[in-house]
């Protein structure tokens, strides 16, 4: 059961609830079950969750913080900054960026993990996100990003 939407920080074009009711559908998608909180700020206070829970000092687009007490669900944490430098930099809304990144968000709440799974989000994320008619997702674009950092160089990457 998806519970809700907290917009600390507003993007144009996106309500909270229009986002909360993809969150319904992206969570059913994932099989997420239990309760999902997802909370949408700046960059200021993305890069001090991810200091605390990852020891790493910078902003980041998405995190994910499944409950521990076996209830399922969880919470999802935006950056808003983020998301609207991305949708400009992919040429698509704000809005369809946070529904990317609450996707991906809800899939690391239902157990996946990219970094260590030969590649069954990636393909998962894509299949859904092509069911959510959304644009490219978020592990599409790191890795295309990898291919060409490694023929052209390095090139900064928030994903």
């Amino acid at each position: 059961m998806f519970k809700v939407i907290i917009l600390a920080t507003t993007v144009d074009g996106v309500t909270a609830a229009a986002l909360e009711r993809f969150a319904r559908r992206a969570q059913k998608l994932a099989r997420v079950r239990g309760e999902v909180d997802v909370l949408i700020s700046g960059d200021v206070r993305l890069r001090e969750l991810n200091r605390q829970y990852r020891g790493k000092n910078q902003p980041t687009d998405v995190l994910s913080f499944p409950r521990s007490n076996g209830a399922g669900g969880g919470d999802i944490a935006i950056s808003a900054d983020i998301a609207s430098a991305n949708a400009r930099r992919y040429g698509h809304s704000a809005a369809d960026e946070l529904k990317i990144l609450v996707l991906h968000g809800m899939l690391h709440l239902a157990g996946h993990d990219h970094e260590t799974d030969d590649g069954r989000m990636r393909k998962l994320e894509a299949r859904l996100r092509s069911q959510l008619g959304l644009p490219a997702s978020l592990i599409e674009r790191a890795h295309s990003s990898k291919s060409r950092t490694r023929k052209t160089g390095p090139r900064r990457s928030r994903s």
